[in-house]
């Protein structure tokens, strides 16, 4: 698939703070699915003081 094991791994564990678009994309090909079949919005300590 082109992604380390280290690095799946990692964003199994929910442990990253961003994807790069390329892994995303390989990810969604080899899963068969869509992004937002992945992906949840989670608001961070910025965005709650956000009005």
């Amino acid at each position: 698939m082109g992604i380390t094991e280290q690095n799946i791994s990692l964003l199994k564990s929910g442990k990253v703070r961003g994807v790069r678009f390329d892994t995303l994309a390989r990810i969604c090909a080899a899963l068969q699915c869509q992004p937002g079949d992945l992906l949840e919005y989670r608001a961070g300590p910025a965005d709650e003081d956000s009005p």
